[in-house]
């Protein structure tokens, strides 16, 4: 068999493939004419730079496996490829360690001005005074994500005698304490307490411009801001602003909003230190990338189980009862960590009528594969979505039966969480018009959609209207709109669903809970992630 390299790889990599294939190395291909040359290869190994569209993949006749030796998958039509059945793999683990060294590297460098007091003296000038810093020990770090990175630089920050607290709606009180952290229950709780901030979370809609000028203006002045994680989640322009104004400590920051970039208002602030996307980038972690592509195609070709498959139904035998609901699963997941006000401990999958009389467990991991691609920082897969469930303390399980009062086949998920217990449940009806039909005990029926908002409310006359006049002044155009009542303790609660045709601001979602006196607001983006 032949595997075609188009970019870098380590020599270990390399080797390993060596043992068993005919590669060859071509990197004059990453930039024109794989189209032309990929027909007789059976393995494609690539970076960043190469770009697998649907006509390479329509003219790869002998391909069976992708292997991008990194995390990012944006230059791979995916959804080509599984048409295909291609199996496309990363390697989602290689850089976890280099990226949690980084961010201590950087929490370190800012905390005692070192490339400032290096620049200073080779530029033959000795500062001594001028370069005082502070200490770590006894100080709080509060981490905004608690994921494999966040976790590991955790562990790290407890060595240096640092108090550690997190904020991570998505992971549990428990599993925060087991790895050393105090979980908060908001994002300004963590804020107001740290004299350190790092980032440690995946760039969504959700958490795209997450620290702005408000969040900033939390914290207290002497405290310093780190990110490694994504570019987009921290406002440059208000970081550097506060910076500036001697409203913050400092900054270290490894990732831009828009990259590569030499331009930037951190650039040159003599509080700030930068550098340019390094979070991964030691001899360590390109190897490690390498090995695991390697294997990873090693294992594809002689068709054995593959851990880093991230399109895992890519010619998988699937039941053509249980194919149109795999889309839907996912979506049910997925707004099922919307809806979780705290870190998820169990989940159940329950299916009901036609679809409980076959294998459902893949419906089962693009349950848990939905709740989890919110909240972890790295591709998630239905190959790699238990183990990370595993690592968060997450139980799974399913129940069946082919008993359905009301629909031919019935999804649901159930969801313990630090706040409570969130419920869904689903159908398709006709050939593909996919329809959430119970949230939380209530009746209700909504198709999933890009942008949606729950409110719970004390039902009543007026809130409807009301709802729809606040969005119409900030012109937030709704979509959709349905309610569902029930009685509880005496009276009648209601709860409303909104598909909008954008994101509802924060401020916005505020304002209308205060005037409807909103017992819950919950309002998340079902929209793919965009990757970096």
């Amino acid at each position: 068999m032949r595997v075609l390299v188009t970019e870098p790889l380590s020599e270990q990599g390399l080797e390993l493939l060596r043992r068993d294939f005919q590669v060859d190395v071509r990197l004059d291909l990453a930039s024109q004419g794989l189209a032309e040359a990929i027909g007789d290869y059976h393995a494609l190994i690539i970076r960043s730079a190469t770009r697998v569209t649907a006509d390479v993949l329509e003219r790869a006749g002998e391909l069976r496996v992708i292997a991008r030796a990194g995390i990012g998958l944006d230059n791979v039509d995916l959804d080509a490829a599984t048409r295909r059945g291609v199996m496309v793999v990363n390697a989602p683990q290689s850089n976890v360690i280099s990226a949690a060294e980084h961010t201590m590297a950087l929490l370190l460098a800012q905390a005692r001005n070192i490339p400032q007091a290096h620049a200073a003296l080779v530029a033959g000038s000795w500062e001594r005074s001028r370069f005082e810093g502070v200490e770590l020990a006894g100080k709080t770090i509060g981490l905004v994500g608690l994921g494999r990175v966040g976790t590991l630089v955790a562990q790290r920050a407890a060595a240096f005698g640092m108090r550690v607290i997190a904020y991570d709606p998505f992971v549990s009180v428990d599993r925060a304490r087991e790895v050393g952290a105090e979980m908060m229950p908001t994002l300004e709780a963590l804020l107001v307490q740290s004299d350190f901030v790092s980032i440690h979370l995946p760039r969504t809609p959700e958490t795209e411009g997450l620290i702005g000028e408000r969040e900033l203006g939390m914290m207290r002045p002497d405290a310093r801001l780190v990110n490694t994680a994504r570019g987009g989640i921290v406002d440059e322009e208000a970081l550097a602003k506060a910076v500036e104004g001697g409203r913050l400590g400092g900054a270290a920051i490894d990732v831009f909003a828009v990259e590569p970039t030499t331009d930037s208002p951190l650039f040159g602030h003599p509080r700030v230190v930068v550098t340019p996307h390094l979070g991964a980038s030691t001899r360590e972690a390109q190897d490690k990338a390498g090995i695991t592509v390697a294997e990873m195609v090693r294992l594809a070709l002689k068709g054995e189980f593959v851990p880093y498959a991230v399109n895992v139904l890519a010619g998988a035998e699937v039941s053509e009862l249980v194919r149109p609901f795999v889309p839907f699963a996912e979506r049910l997941g997925a707004m099922t960590a919307g809806l979780a006000g705290g870190g998820v401990r169990s989940i159940v999958a329950t299916y009901l009528g036609r679809v409980a009389e076959v294998d459902t467990r893949v419906l089962t991991l693009a349950v848990l594969k939905g709740i989890l691609a919110r909240s972890v920082h790295e591709p998630v897969s239905f190959v790699n979505a238990p183990i990370l469930a595993r690592e968060r303390g997450i139980s799974v399980s399913e129940t069946r039966s082919t008993v359905s009062q009301d629909y031919v086949s019935l999804l649901g998920v159930r969801a313990e969480t630090d706040a409570g217990v969130v419920t869904l449940e689903g159908t398709i009806i006709g050939r593909s018009a996919e329809r959430v039909v119970r949230v939380n005990d209530f009746d209700i029926e909504v198709a999933p959609a890009p942008n949606m908002v729950f409110f719970t409310y004390e039902d009543r006359p007026g809130v409807i209207g009301t709802v729809g006049t606040v969005l119409g002044e900030h012109g937030i155009n709704i979509a959709t709109m349905d309610v569902g009542r029930r009685a509880t303790d005496g009276e009648m609660e209601a709860l409303m669903c909104l598909t909008v045709d954008t994101p509802v601001p924060a401020e916005v979602l505020r304002r209308i809970a205060e005037t409807i006196r909103a017992h819950q607001v919950r309002a998340f983006s079902l929209a793919p992630e965009p990757r970096h």
